[in-house]
């Protein structure tokens, strides 16, 4: 039998002197039992999560989930990156795709619309395809009055016009940032949340540390993306909601604020847009 090389065990971060939480993760993916990955957040000081789902079983999964532990909540969504598989290549299909998401998100556990947007980057669904879906999900969060959580990859000025053509809903988040600075402080005006995720962290990452500078603290989040993209000082080991610690150090760093303050004002922004956390 072929070993599978898996990713190192990162080690538990030091805790942060306030709590925050991770705006972005995918807690299906993680591979670990639920109440053990939360449980690690918790002790980094992470004290709650959204977890996000890609399409119509993952979204189902994460409502699940969020229904059954107080300090989750979940996003809903059909990813761009999924638009153009087989399963919903006729029209009854999607009809059928985007009623069980607009379902989903009228829950009250379901917190906000995505991951959705637009993706350049990969070929696996046609632009034309994406965007149909993108103004869709748009509707669903305006009609469920839902946050929107926008994956944008080599797609800034699509996205941005869509939003505006479509009008947006009252709250959007780009999650894992990637344009620069001065597309975040275009995105501050019009009143969007950027999350950053552990690209921020890296060496090669000086456009989009020069976004988190020009983005008003208040119109930030953190988070992990996990189980991808994980941050420095622990690139290539797992990544974990309790690794969003490392990432908001390091913008509170590049923002030259107190780590219990930046803890407080993300906190502050994720109640906003995503609504009060339960206790």
């Amino acid at each position: 039998m072929t070993e599978i090389n898996r990713p190192v065990p990162a080690p538990q971060p030091d805790p942060l002197p306030a709590a925050a939480f991770d705006a972005h993760t995918h807690l299906d993916m993680l591979g670990e039992p639920v109440s053990d990955v939360l449980a690690q957040a918790r002790r980094a000081g992470i004290t709650h999560v959204v977890t996000v789902g890609c399409d119509v079983d993952s979204s189902r999964w994460a409502a699940k989930c969020a229904a059954e532990f107080r300090d989750v909540y979940a996003a809903v969504a059909i990813h761009p990156n999924e638009t153009a598989r087989p399963a919903l290549a006729t029209a009854l299909d999607r009809d059928a795709a985007l009623a069980e998401i607009t379902r989903l998100a009228a829950l009250p556990q379901v917190r906000a619309v995505g991951e959705t947007g637009l993706d350049y980057y990969r070929d696996s669904a046609p632009p034309e395809v994406q965007r149909e879906w993108f103004r869709a999900h748009i509707e669903i969060a305006k009609r469920a009055g839902k946050a929107l959580m926008i994956h944008d990859r080599d797609a800034h000025e699509d996205v941005l016009a869509i939003l505006d053509a479509c009008g947006a809903p009252e709250h959007v988040i780009f999650h894992c940032f990637s344009g620069d600075a001065a597309m975040a402080k275009q995105c501050a005006a019009a009143g969007y949340v950027l999350s950053f995720a552990g690209t921020v962290t890296f060496s090669s990452a000086t456009q989009l540390r020069e976004a988190a500078v020009a983005v008003p603290a208040d119109h930030l989040l953190v988070e992990t993306d996990a189980p991808l993209l994980t941050p420095v000082p622990i690139r290539g080991r797992s990544n974990a909601p309790a690794q969003a610690a490392h990432t908001l150090r390091a913008i509170a760093e590049l923002k030259r604020l107190d780590v219990a303050e930046l803890c407080g004002i993300v906190t502050a922004t994720g109640e906003r847009v995503f609504g009060r956390w339960q206790n």
